[in-house]
């Protein structure tokens, strides 16, 4: 190592690590040695395929690790160095503590290395058991000779370990561990983030995964030694506000690890070598490109914000965790305040500047683990809703929600789900539902299914909504999905006004299309068992007949969708009239149908109306144009009158976290950890990981 770059394959031969994986033991205060050991630079893996690389290299070491550090203690006295030089950069300036970064940051990731390779290979009480061992006597004393011996003064180093006693076996007590935690805590909230030391704060969020990583490997967290002693800690609110600054901001990766101070600078000598551990191109917007998908924004976000995209992951994976028991950092997130307001004393964990907080995930809500974080707030965080719904800009958050929903069939199951609740929890607020009507939107160009020059926020969530409950019930037959989508026009829909007349068409067609389908189902029921209508023969008359079931629920929503609008604000929406009385017939087949009826009758009734208005107008002056019929519609709607039709309760839906919610988000966290994460895992042991989205 040394100062220069290590290349992998030099890593096994490498003297230092020899001696620290070693039989020898060495103090903590061996500056020689520490010094030799932690001035090297290291090309960090930057995908799986690196990180095997790594490993491969690493392996023999890492066995002469766990063959030989019980006896010696190395790994206790590496921790107590990172202990010493972590304490001391609290007190150095920014011209004294460049080069103390830089060695912080080497010791903790040679750490966070061997917590992996534990991890991976043994169990989280060995893990323990490396954190805590004690050198045995013996061994003490024969580094302390050697020491002795290197430095020529006799009696002017005092070697701690020598007043230990020999010790048969590893007492397990989880001191040693829980300081570790603290320290990394420490440099997370109290070392601003600067060009210098923007690597240490990543490699300290990194090593907090990496030790929650337990969970992938080992057994359940309502046992684990690692998760208590985390979940425990006293900082929950200082470290959930600095991950949360850390999204917030949005710091790009410096071009260099760790900058300079000085010209000619020792660090300034080595830092040209480091532009290969994360490839930085200058790019302003790099998330903004409008034909990239979810996958390769989240690629983009990892590789230009890895301080945000960590600080992210890890954040997702202290909330979602231990739920049902009193989580600190749960309860942090979800009472967090603006930093603008003045909230009263002892009823806010933190405050934060919200108006940061929804920029950036207007500009990231695409990825994964941004719609899982923008969930959380919204659905947990009320102060944090509340912002959001008095934004003039919604536009800014809904859209890129509606492209992830426009673009299905490049996303995951699980993100869908996401972003469509997401929308449902925005449609439950009333003013939400008015506003989307009232911003204008022109040329959206990633909308391809027809050129619409203008049409109102409101109106391409409709369509959007519309578009995902039709590829669901070709691809996903979802009814969960089903009833999500369904839910959030329900809700919008007593406030729909001036609908684009291809949203008043799309509203209808899916009622025409579900219909087409009903009759299609029913027809094949009624055949005889024998008949050949029964194409698929894998198709049961009971599933069938489920499918009937949920096909008529769905038919029923819609339905009420339509009446909603209409009792509400017929005189808003002259379109949709205009479409209904144009589409007419696709409702004669479930005026007599029990499930129908009811709802049916107030959607003939104002069909009747405005047909018997134009009609006699017709006769007046012949044949109308479109003009001429939205104006008649629109004359009439000034004189009809609501309360002729049957009132049914208003459409509100809240949505509800289904019980045991950590069976759903546990796992899916951990899925985005091992696929988008700055951390690669061995994905032949891990064990948990059991979504539909490969690591």
């Amino acid at each position: 190592m040394g100062i220069n770059v290590s290349r992998n394959a030099d890593l096994a031969a490498n003297e230092w690590l020899q001696r620290f994986v070693g039989r020898q033991h060495i103090a903590h205060d061996d500056e020689a040695f520490w010094n030799g050991l932690l001035n090297y630079n290291i090309v960090m893996p930057e995908n799986s395929q690196d990180q095997l690389s790594l490993d491969s290299r690493l392996e023999t070491l890492c066995q002469s690790f766990i063959g030989n550090n019980l006896k010696t203690g190395n790994f206790g006295s590496l921790i107590t160095v990172f202990f010493e030089k972590a304490t001391e950069l609290l007190s150095l300036s920014d011209q004294e503590s460049n080069m103390h970064v830089w060695q912080t940051f080497n010791a903790l990731f040679i750490i966070r290395t061997l917590i992996k390779y534990i991890n991976e290979t043994g169990s989280e009480f060995q893990l323990l058991q490396h954190f805590e061992a004690l050198p045995n006597a013996e061994l003490v004393k024969a580094a302390e000779e050697q020491q002795q011996q290197q430095q020529q003064q006799v009696a002017s180093i005092a070697i701690e370990a020598t007043e230990q006693a020999p010790l048969a076996a590893v007492i397990v007590d989880g001191a040693k561990f829980e300081t570790f935690i603290d320290a990394l805590v420490n440099l997370i909230v109290v070392i601003p983030v600067k060009e210098f030391t923007y690597h240490l704060h990543l490699e300290a969020v990194n090593t907090l995964i990496t030790l929650l990583a337990v969970h992938l490997f080992a057994q359940p967290t309502d046992k684990s030694i690692v998760f208590r002693t985390i979940y425990k800690c006293q900082h929950a609110n200082v470290l959930m506000s600095a991950l949360l600054h850390f999204v917030a901001r949005m710091i790009e990766v410096p071009h260099t690890m760790f900058g300079s101070t000085s010209a000619g600078s020792f660090v300034l000598g080595i830092a040209e070598s480091l532009l290969s551990i994360f490839t930085f191109r200058k790019q302003q917007d790099v998330l903004k490109t409008s034909n990239a998908t979810g996958e390769e924004l989240s690629q983009q976000f990892r590789t230009h914000y890895p301080l945000a995209n960590q600080s992210l992951l890890l954040i997702l994976i202290l909330t979602n965790h231990c739920t049902a028991q009193d989580n600190a950092y749960r309860t942090s997130l979800f009472g967090c305040a603006d930093s603008k307001d003045s909230p009263k004393q002892g009823t806010v964990s933190f405050q934060i500047d919200f108006s940061a907080v929804y920029e950036t995930l207007c500009r990231i809500v695409t990825i994964d683990q941004a719609t899982l974080l923008l969930y959380l707030l919204l659905h947990r965080n009320e102060r944090f809703y509340r912002f959001v719904m008095q934004q003039p800009d919604l536009e800014l958050l809904v859209i890129p929600i509606l492209q992830t929903l426009y673009n299905a069939p490049d996303s995951n199951s699980h993100h869908i789900y996401m972003s469509l609740i997401v929308l449902l929890i925005l449609s439950e607020d009333e003013g939400f539902n008015k506003n989307v009507h009232t911003i204008l939107l022109k040329n959206i160009s990633w909308y391809t299914e027809r050129t619409i020059s203008e049409i109102s926020l409101g109106g391409i969530l409709i369509l959007i909504v519309i578009r995902t409950i039709q590829y669901n019930m070709l691809k996903m037959r979802d009814k969960y999905l089903h009833t999500n989508c369904l839910a959030a026009l329900a809700n919008m829909s007593g406030h729909f006004r001036a609908l684009h007349p291809y949203v008043a068409q799309r509203l209808v067609s899916l009622f025409e299309t579900l219909a087409r389908k009903h009759s299609r189902l029913d027809a094949q029921l009624k055949e005889p068992a024998d008949s050949a209508v029964f194409v698929n023969v894998s198709t049961t008359p009971e599933d069938m007949m489920q499918d009937l079931s949920v096909l008529e629920e769905v038919l029923r929503m819609v339905l009420e969708i339509l009446n909603s609008c209409l009792t509400n604000q017929l005189v808003y929406c002259p379109n949709l009239v205009y479409t209904l009385l144009y589409k007419r017939s696709v409702f004669e087949g479930f005026r007599s149908h029990h499930a129908f009826q009811d709802v049916i009758q107030n959607i003939d009734m104002v069909v009747g109306f405005f047909s018997s208005r134009l009609q006699r107008v017709q006769e007046q002056r012949g044949e109308l144009g479109v003009n001429e019929v939205l104006e008649v519609i629109s004359k009439g709607a000034s004189q009809w009158s609501s309360d002729r039709l049957r009132k049914f309760p208003d459409l509100k839906f809240k949505y509800v976290e289904e019980d045991a919610p950590e069976e759903f988000f546990i796992p899916y966290v951990w899925t985005l950890v091992c696929k988008y994460g700055c951390v690669h895992f061995s994905s032949e042991s891990i064990k948990s990981v059991t979504t539909d989205i490969a690591c």
